[in-house]
């Protein structure tokens, strides 16, 4: 197999085909030049490669998502699957695998995606159209599908949607492989939409956004500026569709789609949560590739309304399941909280680009705590087991329809399960990124880092047991000594700030100071938008130690949220905690953590593939069997991390905890 270096996904923002002038001030480190050797990582990829892209492509398979392509190649049969953009699990899938291939050579799975993609590649049209739901039968193509292209593109058809996730897994796979065979089928798409959609042609908003992302992935490989004028051009279509601006209903007032106004007067996180996140990603992209000021300002005041006012504790957003969409400003409920985990991927993606447009530490701490607790809550420790939505509490005797408490091996709209394949490895990309003589460490994950910094060959090496210990030592081998900038994060929630808004605070401050230490010495240290910052002629074998405080903190919420209020959740270091009703006595919804409640904490390497576990003397209401009185009584909590949740059966859990009881509801079932 061909080597080519890599810049995928999230962080793929270098133009291989041509010299770009404009760009993201700060490059990620492709993830192809980070080998990680950490257990907390490296056992998740190793299980996304071995068990999570063949268990994806063998449901493609069994669910009839392939056949739809060999139907569509016949021109006939009837389309066998639920939704029209059903193809894109297909593309995620491969998008993957390709991933994986760049890292992990494996001439089966490389046969097998051939295969696959020769069948996607004979569905496709002669013009490049390529869109299974209509290509099998087109004068029969159901209520989503209008009966001409493009007519419900911006209501439900998705045809732009599944154009922009073959962009990106054909992309992924010409990186990982070289072979041009899905890049091209993808570029004869890309050139259709570019001949039918534009100034002077059709016009439209697309109804689900992420065709911008795949453009500009195309236009990074091939450097063909239409694909990026197109990119452009859909992000500026919103807002000029007429709608009944005066209803609530956000369906009908455009909000729904982030169509309710132009993109550069849009100042917040709206409408369905997933598209929001492809959105602001597309919108980030075009502004670093084409200095659009107007795009900056808007996508910075939308970050600022999400992580202020529309996101749970643990990182999740899209609080309402009445189209999976972000509510109100503090509308957060923890009954009925949707969380789709596709959401949490779209955080990330969103705020890596905002990182490296801005070099701020904020948007890493948004990341991690997504990344660590409300992403990767939605895929199970099997592998192949998944939540499409993330709740924050489970109580017996309350089953709202949108509230998941189990989780499922697929579903019938499958995009959690094929979004996270195409995810995790590519996390090793998030770690490491630089601009010129600045090199950034934002992820603290054992293993080592390769880069060039003054056309000089550095290599960084991690060693730590991060999230469980905030023991941290980096040590830099450049080929020969080198001045650089060397900044490494300090995380929010290591300087007492729970997320970079007043939304989540901690009740009470730590006191210590985080150390930093240069070849065994305490040094002096800058800090410049939350990184420390030291600054050197750089030689092999120096290395930096720093100690993170892993104190239990007590979060707390803003005054706003009242389903939180009196109530405390539990955080050490990345890793927010829950109580889960199997090591509580069956419950969870029972606990109170007073005040005085003090906290120990244990590592148990046999608990879902080892996690630090909390614990402490709490009150817990009690129910006689009966049913005729109440009480407390003394009871030890037990709790683990959120993403450990649901791995050992069904039952109750709770992030937020009651510090004591002000009334007791009656309930009678």
């Amino acid at each position: 197999m061909k080597k080519i270096s890599l810049l995928l996904l999230a962080v793929c923002t270098v133009s291989y085909a041509s010299a770009q002038k404009q760009d993201y001030p700060i490059q990620p480190v492709a993830f192809t030049n980070v080998k990680l050797t950490d257990h907390f990582w490296t056992s998740r990829i190793e299980t996304n490669r071995k068990v999570t892209i063949p268990a994806s492509f063998a449901r493609c398979e069994s669910t009839g998502r392939v056949k739809n392509f060999q139907m569509a190649a016949e021109r006939k049969g009837k389309f066998c699957t639920t939704y029209p953009f059903d193809d894109t699990d297909i593309y995620k899938t491969i998008e993957g695998a390709s991933y994986s291939l760049a890292l992990h050579p494996d001439k089966k799975l490389d046969h097998y995606v051939d295969s696959m993609i020769t069948i996607v590649g004979k569905a496709q049209e002669g013009d490049g159209y390529l869109y299974t739901a209509r290509t099998i039968d087109p004068l029969h193509v159901g209520d989503w599908l209008g009966t001409e292209r493009w007519v419900k593109e911006q209501e439900n058809s998705h045809e732009l949607y599944c154009a922009g996730h073959m962009y990106e897994g054909a992309v992924a796979h010409y990186m990982a492989t070289g072979k041009r065979n899905f890049l091209d089928i993808a570029i004869r798409n890309a050139d259709l939409l570019v001949r039918v959609f534009g100034p002077g042609k059709r016009h439209v908003a697309p109804g689900h956004e992420i065709v911008e992302m795949g453009l500009v992935r195309l236009y990074r490989v091939t450097g063909k500026t239409e694909y990026l004028n197109l990119a452009k051009f859909f992000i500026d279509e919103r807002g000029h569709k007429e709608y009944n601006k005066k209803s609530k209903n956000v369906f009908e007032n455009g909000v729904y789609w982030q169509d309710d106004k132009p993109v550069i007067n849009q100042d917040e996180a709206e409408g369905h949560a997933v598209r929001a996140m492809y959105l602001y990603s597309g919108m980030a992209d075009v502004a670093a590739l084409t200095g659009d000021k107007q795009y900056l300002a808007a996508i910075d005041k939308i970050w600022d309304n999400m992580v202020g006012k529309k996101m749970y504790v643990q990182g999740s957003i899209g609080a309402v399941g009445d189209g999976e969409r972000f509510g109100a400003n503090y509308e957060l409920p923890n009954a009925t909280a949707y969380n789709e985990t596709c959401a949490a991927i779209g955080n990330v993606f969103w705020n890596q680009r905002m990182f490296l447009l801005h070099g701020d530490s904020k948007y890493i701490d948004v990341l991690e705590k997504t990344l660590y607790n409300g992403l990767i809550s939605g895929v199970g420790l099997d592998g192949k087991s998944f939540f499409y939505t993330n709740a924050m509490q489970i109580r017996d005797g309350f089953n709202h329809p949108d509230i998941e408490r189990e989780r499922a091996g697929w579903f019938t709209c499958s995009c959690c399960p094929t979004n996270v394949a195409r995810l995790m490895p590519s996390i090793p990309g998030y770690i490491y990124a630089q601009n010129g003589k600045d090199v950034f460490i934002n992820l603290f994950i054992s293993g080592t880092g390769d880069m060039k910094v003054d056309n000089k060959d550095l290599k960084i090496t991690q060693q730590n047991n991060y999230p469980w210990d905030g023991g941290l030592a980096f040590t830099i081998n450049p080929a020969s000594a080198v001045d650089m900038n060397l900044k490494i994060r300090i995380p929010g929630w290591a300087q007492n700030q729970a997320v970079p808004s007043d939304l989540y605070i901690y009740q009470q401050n730590m006191s210590q100071k985080v150390i930093v230490k240069l070849n065994g010495k305490a040094i002096d240290y800058k800090m410049e938008h939350g990184y420390a910052v030291i600054s050197k002629k750089w030689k092999k074998g120096d290395k930096v130690e720093i100690n993170l405080p892993m104190d239990v903190q007590r979060v707390i919420a803003n005054t706003n949220l009242p389903d939180d209020a009196g109530k405390v959740a539990l955080q050490r270091g990345p890793v927010m905690y829950c109580a889960e009703w199997k090591d509580n006595d069956g419950k969870a919804s029972n606990i109170i953590v007073p005040q005085n409640a003090v906290f120990t904490t244990n590592y148990q390497p046999e608990l879902l593939n080892g996690v630090m576990v909390l614990k402490a003397d709490v009150k817990a209401v009690a129910v006689t069997a009966d049913g005729q009185n109440v009480s407390t009584q003394n009871k030890t909590l037990t709790a683990i991390p959120y993403y450990g949740w649901a791995n050992r059966g069904k039952g109750e859990m709770t992030v937020w905890f009651p510090q004591q009881v002000k009334y007791v509801e009656l309930l009678a079932n």
